[in-house]
């Protein structure tokens, strides 16, 4: 199983870079994580520009995406709410919306924040754009909190029961991707 793992934050030490790390660590057996890095390559979306074929970086992100069996996405919260520069990854990924890249596709959404609440509204905000999309988002949340005393100076997680959460995510993404693995 492909899984896609796509950041939301643009910062070179982000916490949910290193909460998508950590899940790789924790990658069942099959899994295979392919890593997208092209969020700052992606232009402000406009519908001037929104014609068969999208600029490169977006069609970059469908193409990952439509290769990919299964979709992680780790997202930051600013002012409450999904980053600016995932949101409109998403919007330029959403087009056209009954083939878009997403729909139907597995995907599973975590947080990391340095607040107390671990980006839960981002997280909540991603999921029902990718809902809206048309996606198969899974039944799972992992909103890790005070993400700066979770993981150490080189970016690896020293919280045990952020570890311990993983498996879950794994069982809820593949969970969610069965259909597409049994018609394969």
């Amino acid at each position: 199983m492909r899984v896609l793992a796509i950041s939301g934050s643009l910062r070179s030490g982000s916490h949910n870079s290193d909460l998508l790390r950590a899940a790789a660590e924790e990658a069942p057996e099959g899994v295979e994580l392919a890593w997208w890095d092209g969020l700052k390559e992606i232009p402000a979306y406009d519908a001037d520009d929104d014609r068969e074929e999208g600029p490169k970086p977006v069609e970059d992100l469908r193409a990952a995406v439509r290769a990919a069996d299964a979709v992680l996405v780790a997202t930051p919260e600013y002012n409450s709410s999904i980053p600016g520069a995932l949101k409109n990854a998403l919007d330029w990924a959403s087009r056209p919306l009954a083939t878009n890249a997403f729909r139907n596709k597995p995907v599973a959404v975590i947080s990391a924040s340095t607040g107390a609440f671990g980006a839960v509204w981002a997280q909540a905000e991603t999921r029902k754009v990718l809902g809206t999309m048309g996606a198969r988002v899974a039944e799972v949340e992992l909103a890790v909190s005070h993400a700066d005393q979770k993981f150490d100076e080189l970016g690896r997680l020293v919280d045990d029961e952020t570890r311990e959460q993983l498996p879950d995510v794994w069982a809820a993404l593949i969970a969610t991707a069965q259909p597409d693995l049994v018609a394969a």
